[in-house]
């Protein structure tokens, strides 16, 4: 189940995968899927699992196949480094190529990945604008225009919500009247919790979060979340 968020006049639809579905453009938006990060640690003798990007690429596959998407827009860190896609296994690369090979695909620079790299499908920009929507990676702090509105990832939000049980802790969607910051896809993802000073500037004017759940979102008032903030957190 789907939450419909309204910025810049457009209707933006917030999906449980951590995805935003943007009908009015037939547009799949996505942040961090930090393609590679399994085999960037493994280079430095931290062995893990090496199917991170196997994994979040059947994820977003079936995110395109759900919404019959036209296009897919990735705002940043799309590679956990700037030699990951040369650094990926070949039945990957072909994978890759067979999920984003029916759409347009638009990377985003990140921090991660801020040039360009070979080979790897689709467009890469800086930052994009469209009706009035800003895509990038690292979301701004300055006040916006009137009737624009920004959408960004970089900080991997997560939000923990009291229960009777104790807290509940799942990525979120961050929303304020004009900014919305993404959650990360990538399988090998960490969170920062929304209330941590690091996310201050960022969260100032926050009406709510958004909770992923197995098969539908939780919307929770900004109000609600625990507080103080004093969980240790991991920002990958």
């Amino acid at each position: 189940m789907m939450a419909p968020l309204h910025l810049a006049g457009e209707r933006l639809m917030l999906c449980p995968s951590g995805t935003v579905w943007w009908p009015g453009r037939r547009t799949l938006i996505v942040a961090d899927l930090h393609l590679e990060k399994g085999s960037h640690f493994a280079a430095r003798g931290r062995m893990v699992p090496p199917y991170d990007t196997r994994e979040t690429l059947e994820r977003l596959h079936q995110a395109i196949r759900r919404h019959s998407a036209a296009r897919v827009l990735v705002l940043g860190d799309g590679l956990h480094d700037g030699a990951a896609f040369a650094r990926m296994a070949e039945a990957d690369r072909a994978q890759l190529g067979r999920v984003l090979g029916r759409v347009e695909t638009i990377w985003i620079a990140g921090n991660h990945d801020p040039a360009p790299q070979a080979g790897l499908p689709g467009t890469f920009v800086p930052e994009l604008v469209e009706d009035g929507l800003h895509f990038r990676h690292i979301g701004g702090t300055a006040a916006l225009p009137r009737f624009q509105a920004e959408l960004s990832g970089h900080f991997h939000p997560k939000a923990t919500l009291p229960t009777r049980a104790g807290g509940v802790t799942r990525p979120c969607f961050l929303a304020t009247a004009q900014r919305l910051l993404l959650p990360s896809f990538g399988a090998y993802t960490g969170g920062l919790d929304v209330l941590d000073p690091a996310l201050g500037a960022v969260a100032r004017g926050a009406r709510r979060v958004f909770l992923l759940g197995e098969a539908r979102l939780h919307s929770v008032p900004w109000e609600a979340l625990r507080r103080p903030f004093a969980a240790s957190c991991e920002q990958a």
